[in-house]
């Protein structure tokens, strides 16, 4: 877990650990890489992901966009204009307004 307050690991009922690191996006993709061995690595939380956006270190991006304002929050694409230059980007709609869009890096 990407934290800026450092704690002692968590182990949970069915032996899942967290473990918590105030590190750079690439020092805690790295870690998490170790951490997977060959398992992908997943990241969550807007601030999260628009730091390892801006780092160039997403290959492959799956958001759900629902039509409803909740008026707060962290807006995830602020600052990061031209980012979809280094994605190739497919989106599909539902009925139900729903839209998924997945954005995988061109060239890998």
């Amino acid at each position: 877990m990407l934290t800026h307050h450092t704690r002692p690991s968590i182990t949970m009922e069915g032996s899942t650990t967290y473990h918590f690191i105030n590190a750079s996006p690439a020092e805690a993709l790295e870690a998490a890489r170790k951490a997977a061995g060959d398992r992908d690595v997943r990241i969550g939380g807007a601030t999260v992901i628009r730091e390892f956006l801006a780092a160039g270190l997403v290959d492959q991006m799956h958001v759900v966009i629902v039509p409803i304002l909740l008026g707060r929050g962290v807006r995830l694409w602020d600052g990061l204009e031209g980012i979809e230059k280094a994605y190739r980007i497919e989106s599909v709609s539902s009925p139900s307004g729903v839209t998924h869009v997945t954005f995988n890096r061109a060239g890998v």
